[in-house]
Formats: structure tokens, sequence, C-alpha cells
């Protein structure tokens, strides 16, 4: 009789948990809109749907829930699901998780499982040594004399060669272009040679598509939608069938792997070594015979990856803002004027005025919106929050760069002048960079992005460079309304289509 009852109550429990979640589920649909109240927290699943329910609002809505918190930290039950989660744009908690207790917020067991078969043992998916070694052995990458052969023979090319050609073809067609899409192959060609030595041509006038690029574009899409699983079991299951997204993933990984090997090979089998001696990143590793070509591949691919993705979405998001800011596009304008026709290094890194206006636009929609770690050990945030081991705690600069006790009531327009003082002595514009812990679009503290200036350097170089010749107007005018939305890193829905108009 009892086995009987067990079985019913079973049966009853597997009939109404899904009628249960789908209530929860089109209550919070028809509420989500509304910022006013924080979510709502269910009994076994907590509020794990209330938030999943946001979909690719997600960052924008989490935005809304901290403004709303007194601390700027929110803690998400999960019920059943797992352990809680702690969302937080609380600078100071930010400081405790990236550095006063780095050892204590590693990279986590599920972030690091769900990117694993993307990015393998690669910078951006370790911890402890394997971290450690291959970020000192990077670091050589970023100095200033690798610095300035970058723009004088990496972005300097790309831009005069292929960029500006392109942009001035479409001006004089009054096409329309996806200036997304050409954000993202000029800084894929740039990643890619600084990471392989290797020029994949991207960016030419025929636009085509690469096997290697496009399978590395859906590798990500792909990765960045586990994350979004409410229950991991579905997407390890997909994985194990081999079936679906997860027969996508593997396909476009195994393709970027093969791609990385060729080159790797193509590199050991230059009799006179010389490819060695060269200074991109792939033959710095190479130089170590210890390693396997494998741990090489997954380096290589964690870099182009925050390479190319980060100042394409950076820069897209930029060119946006300008077009609906005249008066900010006039006062480059005037920096730009008053610079060499020529600009080199040294031009380039005192351009002020650029360098705020790219920070503005980075608060506003940061490349990554939002970054997790998990609790090694039970531990308390500076603003009271308890943390027990096992919980992800999620540090958000998309909500960081629209709190008012940040930023001022003005959060939500967009000025450079926030990032500027004028020097007393030359009487001339002066960059004030915030700390790290309030805007850590670059990571903060032992984490902090290797490549955060030769990213400045890119990007001042071809705002430089584009607008000294052309004006970026969105082809639908006033009414187009971009949509931010996110995988691994952020984008702009659907690209930005433009039209571009020569200057006199």
């Amino acid at each position: 009789m009892l086995e009987l009852e067990f079985t019913l109550s079973s049966c009853l429990l597997f009939i109404l948990l899904p009628i249960f979640i789908l209530v929860i589920l089109i209550k919070t649909g028809s509420n989500s809109s509304s910022s006013s109240k924080l979510p709502r927290s269910y009994p076994l699943v907590g509020s794990t749907f209330t938030i999943r329910s946001n979909g690719n609002r997600n960052n924008q809505w989490m935005a809304d829930v901290l403004r709303h918190c007194s601390t700027g930290t929110y803690v998400a039950s999960r019920g059943l699901l797992g352990p809680a989660q702690v969302w937080t744009a609380n600078p100071e908690n930010v400081k405790h998780i990236l550095k006063t207790q780095f050892s204590v917020y590693p990279k986590g067991g599920m972030s690091i499982s769900i990117l694993k078969d993307f990015l393998g043992n690669g910078i951006f998916n370790t911890n402890g040594d394997t971290w450690k070694f291959q970020r000192q052995i990077s670091s050589h990458e970023f100095n200033t004399k690798s610095l300035r052969k970058f723009i004088e023979d990496v972005v300097k090319t790309e831009v005069f060669e292929r960029l500006v050609p392109i942009l001035s073809t479409t001006a004089d067609q009054n096409s329309v272009l996806d200036l997304q899409d050409i954000l993202q192959r000029f800084a894929f060609d740039n990643i890619c040679k600084i990471s392989f030595g290797y020029d994949p041509a991207y960016l030419s006038p025929s636009l085509h598509k690469t096997e290697f690029a496009t399978a590395f574009e859906e590798a990500t899409e792909i990765s960045g939608r586990r994350f979004r699983s409410v229950i991991p079991l579905v997407w390890k299951l997909k994985r194990f069938l081999n079936i679906g997204s997860e027969k996508k993933l593997k396909q476009a990984t195994s393709k970027v792997r093969e791609y990385a090997r060729k080159l790797i090979i193509q590199k050991k089998e230059n009799k006179d070594r010389s490819s060695l001696e060269a200074t991109d990143l792939l033959s710095r590793f190479l130089r170590d015979e210890h390693l396997d070509d494998d741990f090489v591949i997954d380096i290589v691919i964690s870099f182009i990856l925050a390479g190319q993705d980060t100042t394409s979405a950076a820069l897209t998001w930029f060119f946006w803002l300008i077009s609906c800011n005249p008066k900010v596009e006039e006062e480059i304008m005037k920096e730009i004027n008053q610079t060499s026709e020529e600009p080199g290094y040294d031009d380039i890194k005192d351009m002020a005025y650029i360098h705020a206006s790219i920070c503005e636009s980075m608060r506003l929609y940061p490349p990554v919106p939002a970054d997790g770690k998990e609790a090694a050990s039970d531990d308390i945030l500076p603003d009271g929050t308890t943390i027990k081991k096992g919980m992800t705690v999620t540090y958000s600069p998309y909500a960081m760069g629209r709190m008012e006790n940040l930023w001022g009531s003005n959060w939500n327009e967009f000025k450079p002048e926030r990032w500027l003082e004028i020097d007393k002595t030359t009487g001339k514009l002066h960059f004030v960079a915030k700390d790290s812990y309030t805007y850590p679009v670059f990571q903060a503290g032992p984490r902090i992005c290797l490549g955060k200036e030769m990213a400045f350097l890119q990007m001042k170089m071809l705002v430089v460079e584009i607008l000294r010749r052309f004006r970026v107007v969105p082809a639908e005018g006033d009414d187009f309304e971009p949509v931010f939305i996110s995988y691994l890193t952020s984008k702009m829905k659907g690209g930005f289509p433009v039209k571009i108009q020569q200057r006199n």
C-alpha cells in the first residue's frame, strides 16, 4: 500500500511540477517589463525562471534589479536547482572578489565545464599555475616595443589597404554596409596576425566568409548559450547524444582546432626555424618544446576570442553613439584635425578626447557585460552579503555603468567629458581614468586584461582614420534602435546597417 502511495505521489509530482513551472514562466514573462520590483522567488525553483524568462534582455533587466537594491547586490535563490547566485554592481565587492580575496574566487567548475569544449585550458578558462604560465609568456606581447610594431605593421596596413578602400567604395555607391561585420573582420585579421603570425585576409572587398572565421563565430555563440541553460543536464545530454546545437558546436570547434593545428605544423616544418624567431604569440609558445599542440591551440583560441569580439563590439556601439551625438563628433574632429595626417604611436596614445569617448561608450555598452566567479570557501562580501562555498558571484560591468551612485543622475547620457580634466599647466584636456573596480570593463586585479593598451591603440587608430575621411550614418536614420545582446561577448542584434558619407 505504501509503495502504491509513493508511486502515485511521484506521478503527481511529475505532472504538477511542469504545470507549476509553466505558470511561473507565463506570469514572470508578462511582468518582465517592470523594473520597480525585485524578482519573485518561488518554492523549488527560487528566482531561476524569473531571471531566465528575460532571455536576451537579461543584462538590461539585471541592471534594473541592482539599481533597486540598496547595496547594489542581489542574491538570487535557485531552490532545488543549485546554490544561490549573487549579482553585484558594488565596487567594494568587485575589489574584494577580483583582488583582496582573489584566491577565494577562481574560475568556477561550472564555467570551466561550459567553455571546456571550445577554450580547453586556455588562459580565460583555467586557474593556478596553468593560468600564471600563460599570462607570463603572453605578457611579452604587450610591451611598448611590441605595441609600436603592432600599430605600424599590423593596424596601419589593415586600415589603409583594406578598411578605407571598402568604405570609400560603399560611399561612392551609396550602398548600405553592416559596420559590425566590417569591424569584426578588421579585428579578426589583426588578432590572427598577432596570435598566429597569419593573415586570413577576412576583410577583403568581396567580404567572403572563411570557414575558420564562420566556425569560430558559431562556436562562440553556442558556447555562450550554454550559460543560459536553466538545467545544465539539457545541453550535456544533447552533447552526449551529439544532436542539435551541441552537434553544431562539436563541428565548429573541430574546424577551428584543425585550422589552428595546420598552422602549428607549418611553423614546425619550417626547416630554418625562422618562423619561430617571429614575435607572434604562437611562435613564443612553440619555443617551449615541452608543450603539446592541443595546449598551444587552447591558448591561441582564447586570445583570438579576446582580441576579435571585444574590440569590434566596443567600436560598433561607439560609432552608433557618435552618430547620435553630433557635438561629441565635433569635438573628436577638432582633436583629429589638430594632429598629424599620418599619426604615429605617440600621437594616437595622446588623443585624450577620443580615449574618453571610447571609455564612455564601453561604460554604457561593455564588450563583456558580466563575469562570474565561484566561491572556493565561505566568505562575507564588504556589503555584508554572506557567501557560501560553491556559490557563483557575478559582477556586472553593464549594470555598474548604469548606477546613479557611481556616475550621477545623468548616467544615461553619453558624456566623454566625465573622463576629462583641463591640465592647469598646459591648458589641454587630460584623461582621468576611473579605478578599475568602479569600471571593470577590462577586469581588475591579477586578471586585468593584458591587451588593454593594445585594444585602445587599435580602436583609436581606427576611429581617427575613419572619422577623418567619413561620416557614419545609420541606414535607418533616427528610427534605428539597436538591441544589446550577449553570448560570450556583446553584440548589436542584427548588425549595424550604415551608410558611409565622404567628408569634404
